[in-house]
């Protein structure tokens, strides 16, 4: 190798490094662009409807952000917040009615397998007893009650950096939203001049991806709310709007949202009947097929198409990578590296490396 190749290879090395040093800064970048696409996407909607200055349309639609965000806070979020934490209180219940069950059924396939009934004085109080048996004395629950205010001390600087971050993420994305042409020439200017051209497509076919994967998002979750809300009312399941909602908002999170979300109604069901928990689970099981299978594919047809493999793949790998916001933003990074890849590494390398290869 040349020294401009060493040279080269060493630069490479040290962004990588770099890029991962700044890997939190980077995804609430990309959260920040995520949120400009949506804003970008609402702009555009407005002025292909009725033509306007793209400031005063943008006006327009922030306008309109902040009165939708007011209203459902002042309709929805009160009566959510209270079904929520009655919900909340009764996870314990649920919780030692599963155990009781549990319990039942260990018994009566012991009583089958080896003939012996071990309903009484069985194992499950010896197992209490050794976990009563292992609790701290005084001086140890001092330290823990210390241990905790450290927590919580720990927490309240978590929340402020939260915060903190969370204005970051709303200033970039207004930013961005104001001047995005300036921001992505700003980006191209980086590239070499002969792939700046090519570069400014695979952006707007990267931004594209990204506008058609929100609206398809906002459509599915909205009818996985309302088919949720539906059938927890036809079986009589209590806390129906807390459920509902919640069902909604984790449709965001593919594979590990839906799962969740199911947790909570089959908790109410469980105190009222076993048998609703079970009709819970049959219809969230429904609602999710129809989601996978009819819903999604008729609002996203001018996505692009992930594995349901991939898509596990890039939860597990950006929630290890980047933390919980690389688990709520792994869809919108996968559709844009799908989208990259496609472009960049196949088309612009590979292509033509195998004509090379294929020439005589």
């Amino acid at each position: 190798m040349k020294f401009s190749q060493w040279l080269a290879l060493a630069a490479l090395m040290a962004a990588g490094v770099l890029f991962w040093s700044l890997r939190e800064v980077l995804i609430h970048l990309f959260a920040g662009v995520v949120l400009a696409m949506a804003l970008c996407t609402l702009v555009g909607e407005l002025r292909s409807r009725k033509p306007m200055p793209r400031s005063m349309a943008l006006l327009i639609c922030l306008v309109a952000l902040v009165l939708v965000v007011s209203m459902a806070t002042a309709i929805v979020v009160p009566p959510f917040t209270e079904q929520f934490h009655q919900l909340l209180l009764q996870l314990p219940s649920a919780a030692k009615e599963l155990w009781k069950l549990a319990i039942g059924a260990i018994n009566q396939t012991s009583a089958m397998v080896y003939g012996v009934n071990n309903s009484k004085g069985g194992w499950e109080e010896q197992l209490f007893a050794n976990g009563l048996n292992a609790l701290p004395d005084g001086a140890s629950l001092a330290s823990g009650v210390r241990e905790g205010l450290q927590g919580l001390l720990g927490l309240a600087g978590n929340l402020g950096s939260g915060l903190v971050q969370l204005l970051f993420v709303l200033a970039m994305s207004l930013m961005v939203a104001v001047q995005p042409t300036a921001y992505r020439d700003v980006a191209i200017s980086l590239l070499p001049s002969f792939y700046r051209r090519r570069a400014r497509s695979i952006l707007s076919q990267c931004g594209d991806a990204l506008s058609s994967w929100m609206v398809g998002v906002l459509i599915s979750s909205f009818c996985v709310a309302l088919l949720a809300a539906i059938g927890l009312s036809l079986l009589g399941i209590k806390l129906v709007m807390a459920n509902a909602l919640l069902a909604g908002m984790l449709n965001v999170i593919p594979n590990v949202g839906p799962t969740l979300s199911t947790i909570f109604p089959m908790s109410v069901a469980l105190l009222d009947a076993p048998w609703k928990a079970v009709a819970v689970l049959g219809l969230y099981v429904v609602i999710q097929n129809l989601e996978s299978y009819v819903i999604t594919p008729s609002v996203m047809h001018h996505q692009v198409k992930l594995l349901p493999g991939l898509t596990l793949t890039a939860q597990f790998v950006f929630t290890v990578v980047f933390g919980p916001l690389g688990l709520l933003l792994a869809l919108p990074l996968a559709v844009v590296l799908q989208v990259l890849i496609r472009e960049v590494v196949i088309h612009d390398l590979l292509d033509p490396w195998k004509k090379k290869r294929l020439a005589p």
